[in-house]
């Protein structure tokens, strides 16, 4: 892959900056490499209870605690005006200040956000970027054009469960002045110049998309004081640092910390074959983290999803080619992929809760572990760990053969894998409701059984490389493969979503069945998948996960927890899909659902034949036509968890996801793989 050097930035005019329907809808984020991040809107609004500029992860991001809400500039004329620069919403609806009116341009490069405020001849900049692999994070205010001005920075604090909220009635904050600053609730430290101490509370803050989802949408902040500069000229700045942790070990100046973030991302951006790969690159490296293990090793993770998801064994192995591979991280991806095996039970991964617990609780995380596993070896050639590894391999197949928790079992009648139980929905469309599964998908599900062949073909593969005997693996996936091609096929919905359900067999139009032609090993790669597949599920930002006119179709994901739960995989869109949709168009080296598609390379070697592409680009630029432009329109370059099934597909969920972002990196980075 060439190396490039892209700065391709976000740049919004007042056009966007001043409407807070268009900049607050607009968000951007910082993660510090650790679990936290800091996170807000194009306009400075906070809509979401996650909004902070430092936020800090506990237990490896599974729990994170919210500290400095915001940093509010004031600029004070010669002639004492005072000019407010941040804008907040308040409970009463009223917006103020409103310093978005001011703002002349903001601009997202190298990941890092900055705002540039104009009054009058006065200009205005703000920076911010954390020092990556602990929770510290560096403001930098600057004077572009004229002066002499006065600039003050209030600081607005808290400290609770970044889920949660906190008011006034519950005590103040703890505080202890520092010579620079203060340190609040000992959790967290600010510093900077000319600090003055405050000590009130603005009450309530109204947060709008929290009230649209359903959740509390007021809480209050406290006022902990400012940070003041007498700014002469262009070029002057005000630096604050915030930092949790060992709070007696300062971070570097704030643009200093600004400036190895900008050669940091550079540096993972350069590795982009173009644009799109660039800010996907950048994209991935926000989800990959250092956590400390039991140990007290410091070992790779993901987190699955910003602002509100730790992390999840499905997510982290589902993402594992996108996230490590196309990346180029093999050797975080190597030791990721050791620290999770010692995590099998019973021949099952464990799924991390954002509670902090381990439970074991999928049906297909452990398969997407063995798939990472292959994908790691076939692109590295790393056979050491595939012999490491080995006696997991035998393990998480034995159990699978004899049958683990939650009735997860190989029916010996024909080599398929059935999984179910009473209150639990085991396969990524795991949404419930009051307890009870929206989509359980109990019995032989479409991908599980993709997967679970894969997986054979997998450790087969895996075998054969470090000298071992095949030949049962291989048998065993035959048989499996065999009874798949004759029990799954259905002439109306292309393959059936479920066989042997407690209903029967399970004909919903559902894009889980593309993993049954898209898998390196699956039972059906090399054909086109239906053609009523791309017809009826397929958007521009990925697939629905139903159709519009099936009865079950929920057309928007909107409403409270219950209402968005309810809708989460009955018609909403998944852009992680779009990864699976594009491989089996590849693989077939055809043309289904009107899309013409150019050859690939099967996992074997070699091409699969077929015609060149009718779109230039292939079939990654055919399957993410609507990727470039909705890198500019949610998670500024990044890509959502989800959206409205119905157009125009509003994007709804995390709006910085884990498998979204590695499916388009990975599906995009094979495009250029692919050709040569």
């Amino acid at each position: 892959m060439a190396l490039v050097a892209i700065s391709n930035p976000h740049v919004f005019g007042t056009g966007v900056c001043g409407d807070l329907s268009e900049g607050a809808a607009r968000e951007w984020l910082v993660p510090d490499g650790a679990g936290g991040y800091a996170m807000g809107t194009v306009s400075g609004l906070r809509t979401r209870r996650y909004h902070a500029l430092l936020v800090v992860a506990e237990s490896g991001g599974s729990a994170r605690r919210v500290g400095l809400a915001a940093l509010d500039p004031v600029l004070v004329t010669e002639s004492g005006a005072e000019v407010r620069l941040a804008v907040h919403e308040w409970a009463s609806g009223a917006i103020a200040p409103d310093g978005h009116t001011l703002l002349e341009s903001f601009t997202l490069e190298q990941g890092l956000p900055r705002w540039r405020w104009r009054v009058g001849d006065i200009v205005l900049e703000a920076e911010l970027a954390a020092v990556h692999g602990r929770p510290a994070y560096g403001y930098v205010y600057r004077l572009l054009a004229g002066g002499p001005v006065t600039l003050r920075v209030e600081a607005l604090c808290t400290w609770r469960d970044q889920h949660g909220d906190r008011f006034a009635g519950g005590g103040d904050p703890q505080r202890r002045p520092t010579a620079d600053g203060v340190v609040v609730e000992e959790a967290y430290r600010l510093a900077g110049p000319g600090w003055t101490a405050g000590g009130q509370w603005y009450r309530d803050v109204q947060l709008r998309e929290e009230a649209a989802r359903g959740l509390g949408s007021h809480e209050d902040l406290w006022f902990a004081g400012s940070f003041r500069a007498d700014l002469t000229g262009p070029g002057q700045t005000l630096e604050v640092t915030a930092w949790a942790g060992d709070l007696a070990s300062a971070p570097p100046p704030a643009a200093q910390i600004v400036a190895t973030a900008r050669d940091r991302a550079r540096t993972i951006q350069a590795k982009g074959a173009d644009p799109v790969a660039a800010r996907l690159l950048l994209a991935a490296d926000a989800f990959v983290v250092d956590r400390t293990a039991a140990d007290g090793a410091t070992v790779p993770d993901v987190i699955a999803g910003y602002p509100w998801f730790g992390t999840w064994s499905r997510d982290t192995m589902l993402s594992y080619d996108g996230l490590f591979l196309a990346s180029g991280r093999f050797d975080e991806g190597r030791r990721l992929l050791r620290g999770y095996a010692a995590t099998l039970s019973e021949g099952m991964l464990a799924n991390t809760a954002d509670t902090g617990s381990v439970e074991y609780n999928t049906a297909d995380a452990t398969l997407w572990f063995v798939h990472a596993i292959g994908r790691h070896v076939a692109t590295t050639g790393d056979t050491d760990l595939a012999a490491e590894l080995a006696p997991a391999l035998d393990g998480i197949l034995q159990a699978h053969l004899d049958g683990t928790r939650y009735g997860i079992r190989v029916d010996p009648a024909d080599s398929l894998l059935t999984q179910g139980a009473d209150g639990y929905a085991l396969t990524w469309m795991d949404a419930r409701v009051d307890g009870q599964p929206i989509t359980q998908r109990r019995g032989k599900a479409v991908e599980i059984n993709a997967l679970w062949i894969n997986a054979l073909g997998t450790v087969a593969d895996l075998w054969k490389a470090i000298g071992r005997d095949a030949t049962t693996v291989l048998q065993r996936r035959a048989a499996a493969a065999t009874s798949f091609q004759r029990r799954f096929p259905n002439p109306d919905c292309g393959l059936y979503d479920v066989v042997d359900g407690p209903a029967g067999d399970d004909a919903s139009l559902r894009p889980n069945q593309l993993l049954a032609y898209s898998l390196p090993y699956a039972p059906l790669r090399g054909q086109a998948p239906a053609a009523i597949v791309g017809r009826k599920l397929m958007t521009p930002l990925g697939m629905r996960t139903l159709p519009s006119e099936d009865p079950a179709y929920q057309p928007h994901h909107r409403g409270s927890p219950a209402q968005r739960d309810a809708a989460y995989h009955q018609g909403t869109v998944w852009p992680w899909l779009l990864g699976a949709y594009r491989d089996a168009l590849a693989a077939a080296g055809g043309s289904t659902g009107g899309l013409t598609v150019s050859p690939t390379s099967s996992p074997n070697g070699g091409s699969n034949g077929g015609s060149s592409g009718s779109l230039p680009g292939g079939p990654a630029e055919a399957v993410f036509g609507g990727l470039p432009g909705h890198l500019g329109e949610a998670g500024l370059g990044s890509v959502s968890e989800t959206a409205d099934g119905a157009a125009p597909h509003t994007t709804t969920g995390c709006p910085f996801q884990a498998w979204s972002v590695a499916e388009a990196l990975r599906a995009w980075t094979s495009e250029y793989v692919d050709r040569t």
